[in-house]
């Protein structure tokens, strides 16, 4: 009989990294897929992505409509606990032997809670990471305490998730999905990508992904219009955005981007990129500019500058491709220039990226094939050794 694996996905991005884990699934006689969509997926504000994905060929078994009228605290919050009752009722029709989750929103959150109170085990990929600036750092450590299995993408955030108390038996060190993607990926040439996203490429060029600080939220459109700012100085540069996800203050972005887009002629804007063409901008453009993950884990991996704005990503490892700066105008074009300069471009030929391990979703198919899952649910507290 084949072991039922329930994959949550929420945000396009996410999908994008589990997708070489969902297709794996899928192609196994060991496993039966079951794909639960929610949040962003199911929003046409969002741009509906739902349907990328079935038009990837795959099957949805399940939609967890949960966003709310807003992005607002008391409206996230007023989600999950929906998300939490909704997901119950989906686990309880579906029946899974496993959920499958990924990162630390709070829609996976909503998931894992879901899953633990109905005493379903759980495998969670990129735990024991930190990002101080947002309210994710306790959902996610949250989430590695209701889970079972953990696939980390680095020694260090393995050696973090031990200290929270789990059996290192249970940790596995596979690196990361979306470092793995590009090496899958058949980048789309720069002039046929200028036809395909109708943009114009010019001496300079940019791609920047702004998210809000969850815990700064009083400064979002201080630190947006900041950033703005900088961008404005620069000439004969082209600046291709990519939107935020549903965090507090999400769409308030949102609409900062699409009017700054209407009233510069070189301003792009894109609700939903994919991942083949969000990985061909990355290799056609001079330097990823904002606040998101993937310029931490997966842009060392093209060689490219990262300026990383602000305490978003504060405490994740980075490469010496990344340069921080404050979320102020003068700090993010100093970063900016930096990134241009001759001698900084030289170093970054000898970049490697710390995320990148051979094989990360075969490992994690590979592993959920081998162990027996019908023992996960009882665990013991790990204790460290008290020095």
């Amino acid at each position: 009989m084949k072991n039922r694996i329930a994959v949550i996905t929420g945000t396009r991005a996410e999908y994008g990294l589990l997708l070489p884990v969902i297709q794996g699934l899928q192609n196994d006689e060991y496993f039966e897929l079951q794909l639960i969509v929610t949040g962003m997926h199911l929003s046409h504000i969002f741009g509906l992505t739902y349907q990328e994905i079935e038009n990837d060929g795959f099957s949805i078994d399940g939609k967890v409509e949960i966003l709310g009228e807003s992005d607002s605290p008391g409206d996230i919050a007023d989600s999950l606990g929906k998300g939490i009752s909704l997901f119950a009722k989906e686990f309880y029709r579906l029946k899974p032997d496993l959920v499958v989750v990924l990162g630390d929103r709070y829609e996976v959150f909503a998931a894992a809670t879901a899953a633990t109170v109905m005493g379903l085990p759980i495998a969670h990929i990129h735990g024991g990471e930190s990002t101080e600036g947002l309210i994710d750092e306790a959902l996610r450590h949250s989430i590695t305490k209701m889970s079972h299995l953990h696939f980390v993408s680095l020694e260090k955030y393995k050696r973090r998730i031990i200290q929270l108390g789990e059996d290192p038996t249970r940790v596995f060190l596979v690196g990361s999905l979306g470092v793995e993607n590009i090496e899958r990926i058949d980048l789309i040439e720069k002039r046929e990508l200028e036809k395909e996203l109708n943009i114009k490429f010019r001496t300079r060029n940019l791609l920047i992904t702004f998210h809000p600080v969850t815990l700064e939220s009083k400064q979002i459109r201080h630190q947006m219009l900041e950033v703005f700012a900088a961008l404005e100085k620069l000439h004969e540069t082209t600046l291709v955005f990519t939107m935020p996800n549903s965090d507090s203050g999400g769409r308030e972005i949102i609409s900062l981007i699409e009017q700054f887009a209407l009233n510069n002629s070189n301003v792009y804007a894109f609700t939903s990129l994919g991942q083949k063409k969000y990985f061909s901008l990355i290799n056609a453009v001079d330097a990823v500019v904002g606040n998101s993950s993937s310029g931490l884990i997966e842009v060392p991996t093209f060689k490219k500058a990262t300026i990383n704005i602000g305490d978003r990503q504060k405490g994740r490892v980075r490469a010496s491709s990344v340069i921080d700066c404050l979320p102020e105008r003068n700090s993010i074009l100093n970063a900016i220039q930096t990134s241009y300069k001759t001698e900084f471009q030289k170093t970054l030929q000898n970049i490697i990226n710390p995320y990148e391990i051979p094989g990360t979703s075969e490992n994690i198919i590979n592993t959920l094939r081998s162990f027996p899952l019908d023992s996960l649910l009882k665990k013991k507290f790990f204790d460290l050794d008290i020095l």
